[in-house]
């Protein structure tokens, strides 16, 4: 049975029992009501509720998420749970989330283990808490707290519960302490329902909108979910309960949601391929060779996650700048309460720094995280196969450098696997994992192993310049600077790509990172590049005037006193400059137009991606866009915003743009493919 009840005196216990999370779906809202009308009908003083395995309830049913859940709903649950004369204790271990949240709300008590994680995560996927947990959580905890969960999606411990009011005690055994809750204290518990909502200054509403804007850009169901607690404050419960319903319907069928809902299912099911069975190597000593920004956090990342970790430089000064760039990063956790005194030293304990390759000879697996110059990494893996256990796993985190050239300068090019960490390594989730001609299944299924110990999103990549989301950025780089030179600004570029949903323009990124390591980039590529293709030039010019971006005061735009961004006159006169010289005569563009330009330049060139083989599957391209890349989370990733506009509007977009220039806008065999077809791109096979 998904929901067990048994009697012990007057005790009733009901048990939600859906392995492995206890997903609300119908059978479990059928089984709870009619666990409702069984204890009433027993006569029962109290009903503890809890959940069989890992949690209590984590959520609805993902069967569900794309349909009207059949009845009964939930919403009717919760009221006929919170209306029982029969009090209700909810036992909470684990997760409650989304529904499970609710029907803790709605019971009379509740008690939580300390690690217990309570939560209304809603708004991550594009929808609002639908039975009742706008209303009631203002209720229980007032509103200022609500306003800080609700719209956020935030989730709670049991230790926070406790002292912001959400649950009423904490416990080791929840059922045990339930069955102990004294039963005068139990009828004096007053429903959720019947408390008063409480309320908040106009401005603390002001000050949330403004937050949840900032926060999650671009997104609707954030501030629906605000106006519903605004409205807690004087409807009724089941008024409150009604509207709430009316916007959870409405929004669970908008775009957002469904594009929020094939993000969250591409992360939950990025793993390794099923034809990869081979075991990986068990790894329990890592080397990290490079102790820059990169090389650190890659180290951290690793400690974080309780390997021993040793880290390469090549002298005294290198290993101090190194151990200094770790322990940066460990200071910051502390500061920032992610770790404890305990926790940093036993991180610090976990690394150790040296100059003396020989330090790494029995390491399980070696990643190189030196300077992106193939001579350089060359010598690096030279050094390290000479020291190193035969039966090692080597990986290379290169950006862009050619994966099977480096494997030749192996004796064994088989145990070579790209392992490309986005920078800050200990934060970003992505790890795009580099199948080079010769690497072997192990060394492939250590390198997803590693991603699922370090609790990153891994995706399978060939090998090309930039894989799969560097040589995205290019060509998205070359739209921009191609507008650029024709006729806009880098402000009015950025802001086009904010307004669609990115945090920051392409320009002030590269402030950001530095031009000089895009300049670099362009170094690399002047021998292979194609004559034919039109080069712009405006970049080069920055770097060699020594605009490098933030870390020189001046990129694309100003940054007077280190402080933010401000607009620098001085770079239209500049972009004008390079337009004269190479006789293109400028015109404006508007913001609609530079999205066009710009978005169907990525898609155009994931789809060549996609036709290659570099990316399995277009939502292997969609979780590397979002967890790479800025792409809005809320539009699903670059392919399934290229699917809601359609194969066949993208390739009419393409062969319009290709009228300017035939070589850049050439529309990818993909594209042609999936219009021809009538076939979405997520639905495209090699």
């Amino acid at each position: 049975m998904a929901v067990s009840r048994r009697r012990d005196g007057i005790y009733g216990y009901v048990e939600i029992d859906n392995p492995p999370v206890n997903a609300i779906g119908q059978e479990i809202r059928q089984g709870l009501l009619d666990a409702v009308d069984w204890a009433e009908a027993e006569g029962l003083e109290r009903v503890i509720l809890s959940g069989k395995g890992r949690a209590l309830a984590a959520g609805a049913d993902t069967r569900e998420f794309d349909a009207e859940p059949p009845p009964p709903h939930l919403p009717e649950v919760a009221n006929r749970i919170e209306k029982s004369p029969v009090a209700w204790i909810a036992a909470i271990h684990g997760f409650a989330l989304g529904g499970g949240a609710e029907l803790v709300l709605a019971c009379r008590y509740r008690i939580a283990r300390p690690d217990a994680m309570i939560g209304l995560p809603e708004v991550n996927l594009g929808v609002i808490p639908g039975a009742g947990g706008t209303q009631r959580l203002p209720r229980l905890v007032g509103m200022e707290k609500a306003l800080e969960l609700i719209p956020t999606g935030k989730p709670v411990s049991g230790v926070e519960a406790k002292a912001i009011g959400l649950v009423d005690e904490l416990d080791d055994d929840p059922v045990g302490y339930a069955e102990m809750v004294n039963t005068e204290w139990l009828g004096m518990a007053v429903p959720v329902g019947e408390l008063n909502s409480g309320a908040a200054e106009p401005e603390d509403f002001a000050k949330a909108r403004r937050a949840a804007e900032n926060r999650m850009r671009g997104q609707v169901a954030p501030l629906k979910a605000i106006e519903l607690l605004e409205l807690a404050q004087t409807a009724s419960l089941e008024d409150g309960m009604r509207a709430e319903r009316e916007a959870f319907v409405e929004l669970r069928k908008s775009e957002q949601a469904r594009a929020l809902r094939h993000i969250f299912f591409a992360e939950r099911g990025a793993r390794a391929p099923d034809w990869l069975t081979a075991e990986p190597a068990k790894v329990e000593h890592v080397a990290v060779v490079g102790g820059g920004t990169m090389g650190a956090g890659i180290a951290y990342a690793l400690v974080n996650a309780g390997q021993a970790v040793t880290l390469l430089e090549t002298d005294a000064d290198g290993v101090e700048r190194a151990r200094g760039n770790v322990g940066k990063i460990i200071d910051s956790s502390l500061k920032r309460g992610f770790i404890d005194d305990d926790g940093a030293a036993a991180r610090r304990g976990r690394l150790t720094v040296s100059s003396d390759y020989g330090a790494a000879a029995d390491a399980d697996l070696a990643i190189e995280a030196a300077f992106e110059s193939m001579e350089v990494k060359a010598e690096v893996f030279g050094r390290l196969q000479s020291v190193i256990r035969a039966d090692a796993v080597l990986a290379t985190n290169t950006s862009y450098l050619d994966v099977d050239e480096i494997a030749g300068t192996l004796a064994d090019p088989s145990r070579l696997v790209g392992l490309h960490f986005f920078a800050p390594a200990h934060i970003m989730k992505l790890l795009e994992i580099v199948r080079g001609k010769a690497s072997s299944e192990r060394a492939l299924a250590t390198g997803f192993a590693l991603a699922k110990r370090l609790r990153k999103i891994p995706v399978l990549a060939g090998v090309c310049d930039g894989f799969i989301g560097n040589r995205i950025l290019s060509r998205y780089r070359e739209a921009a600077d191609t507008v650029l030179m024709d006729g806009s600004t880098p402000w009015d570029i950025d802001e086009a790509m904010v307004e669609f949903g990115y945090a920051m323009g392409i320009y002030e990124t590269q402030d950001l990172s530095g031009l000089d390591i895009a300049h670099a980039n362009r170094r690399r590529q002047d021998a292979t590049r194609d004559p034919n293709r039109r080069y712009i030039p405006i970049g080069d010019r920055m770097v060699a005037e020594g605009r490098l971006g933030r870390k020189a005061g001046v990129g694309w735009y100003r940054y007077p006193g280190g402080g933010g961004k401000v607009v620098d006159p001085l770079i239209e006169d500049l972009v004008r400059e390079e337009a004269h010289f190479a006789k293109v005569a400028r015109r404006e563009f508007s913001a609609d137009e530079i999205r066009h330009r710009l978005l169907l330049a990525m898609v155009n060139e994931a789809t060549a991606i996609l036709g290659e083989g570099i990316a399995q599957t277009a939502r292997d391209i969609d979780l590397v866009t979002v967890n790479g890349y800025g792409f809005p989370r809320w539009r699903g990733g670059l392919m399934h915003y290229a699917d809601t506009l359609g194969a066949a509007t993208v390739l009419e977009g393409l062969e319009g743009l290709a009228k300017e220039d035939a070589l850049v806008w050439a529309p990818s065999p993909v594209v042609r493919d999936c219009a021809e077809k009538g076939i979405s791109f997520s639905a495209w096979r090699r």
